[in-house]
Parts: C-alpha cells; sequence; structure tokens
C-alpha cells in the first residue's frame, strides 16, 4: 500500500495562487486544502491534522503574524510562510513568532516544493545525516527525548517547532563545545543560507525564550561574541 499524502493547508487569499500551488503540489504527492481568510484558516489549523502550514502574511480578518502567534500558542506544525514584501523586518518578525522558514511570493514552484519537502524532512527527524540518534539527552532539568521528537523542562511539555527542536538537539549533543552559525546551519537546514542570515539568531533567542534562559546569566544556552552558542555543561562547569 502507498503511503497517504501529506496533508498541508494553503492559507492565502489569493484564489488564482492557490489553484496553481494546489495544482502543481498534487501531482507531486501531497493533499493541498486552501482557506482565504485568516480567521479561518486558523481555526482550521488547529482542529485538523495537518502535516505543514503554507501561510500568506496579508490576510483579511487576521494576518497572517497573528495567525502564526494563535498557532504556536497551541501547535508545533511546521509553518512555511509566504510574503509579498521585502523587507527583512518581516521576515524576522515571522520566525521570531515560529515560522520554520520565509519565502517571498516570487518563488517559482520547484522552490517552494524544496522548502516545505525541507521543513517536512526537519519535523519528521530527516534533516540529513547526523551522529547517531541518543535515546535521551538531560541538562540540569531539561530532557530531551531525541527520537520521540519531544522536551520537557521540568515537568512542563515544551511546544518547539522543528527548527527550535533540531537546534536544541544539536546544542545538547555538543554541550560544552561551542557551535557556530554556520555549523548550526549546515546541520540544521536542507539548504544553503547566506552567511549572515539572522534567522539561526532568532530562533535561539525563541528558544531562550520557552528555556526561560536570561541570554546575561545563561543556565542553558550561552551565547559566545563572534563565535557562536553552546549549550552549557552543567558538569564541566562550561
Amino acid at each position: 500500500m502507498s503511503a497517504a499524502p501529506a496533508r498541508i493547508l494553503l492559507i492565502d487569499d489569493d484564489r488564482k495562487l492557490c489553484r496553481l500551488v494546489r495544482d502543481y503540489l498534487t501531482p507531486m504527492g501531497y493533499a493541498v486544502e486552501a482557506v482565504h481568510d485568516g480567521a479561518e484558516g486558523a481555526k482550521l489549523a488547529l482542529s485538523e491534522k495537518w502535516d505543514a502550514v503554507i501561510l500568506d502574511v496579508m490576510l483579511p480578518g487576521l494576518d497572517g503574524l497573528e495567525v502564526l502567534r494563535r498557532l504556536r500558542q497551541e501547535s508545533g506544525i511546521p509553518v512555511l510562510m509566504l510574503t509579498a514584501r521585502s523587507d527583512e523586518s518581516d521576515r524576522i518578525v515571522g520566525l521570531e513568532l515560529g515560522a520554520d522558514d520565509y519565502l517571498p511570493k516570487t518563488f517559482s514552484p520547484r522552490e517552494l516544493l524544496a522548502r516545505l519537502r525541507a521543513v517536512l524532512r526537519r519535523a519528521q527527524g530527516l534533516a540529513g545525516p547526523g551522529p547517531e540518534p541518543v535515546t535521551e539527552i538531560c541538562v540540569r532539568d531539561l530532557k530531551i527525548q531525541v527520537e520521540a521528537r519531544s522536551a520537557t523542562l521540568g515537568s512542563e511539555v515544551l511546544v518547539l517547532t522543528p527548527v527550535e527542536f533540531e537546534l536544541l538537539v544539536v546544542l545538547a549533543r555538543a554541550k560544552g563545545r561551542v557551535k557556530s552559525r554556520e555549523q548550526l546551519v549546515d546541520e540544521i537546514r536542507d539548504r544553503e543560507y547566506e552567511v549572515f542570515d539572522r534567522s539561526v539568531d532568532v530562533h535561539v533567542s525563541a528558544l531562550r525564550r520557552k528555556l526561560g534562559d536570561d541570554a546575561k546569566e545563561p543556565r542553558y544556552i550561552r551565547t559566545l561574541r563572534a563565535a557562536g552558542y553552546m549549550m552549557i555543561d552543567p558538569e564541566g562547569q562550561s
């Protein structure tokens, strides 16, 4: 029996673009459902099971950033955002709210497919070759179940996006050792990023907030200026 197609929710008020995306992705093995209103999209995204959401920033009703904010209160589902804007600040805000990737509306269908496949691979824990899986990684009261793709802080289950979870695992596996931004990009991404891409910093910042970590007096993630980030090893007092 063939695997069921991945379910993709497309939230965009451009009906022509929705048809084009559906027509391109369907033969590639995806089941795409489109809605054209932000409030309706947020409700549907949280009420049914989806493999990923493709979300436009400019929407009637609720804009895409507010939809994303509501999703991230309850779900770590992969979200690929679309925008007609070229302003970097819009992209950074989306990443800070928990978007997994960002794509301008000048995208080609092939690029959309590549980005979508990348966020799905990360969500499934198949981002690429790496160290052998470790069942559990513990740092202080942080416990990471790598194969189950879950993390708890004390008794609290952390709601992490796929990128945040991958970052957490990479840093935790290397606790006590510095990881440069370039190394983090190589280990969590499926495509090349610009050397000075700020997305890693934004995702680390979001991860810190969820860990309740203070960048000035960190218990988990330390920033080393011009070097990168490091998960603090409490046993080594790094």
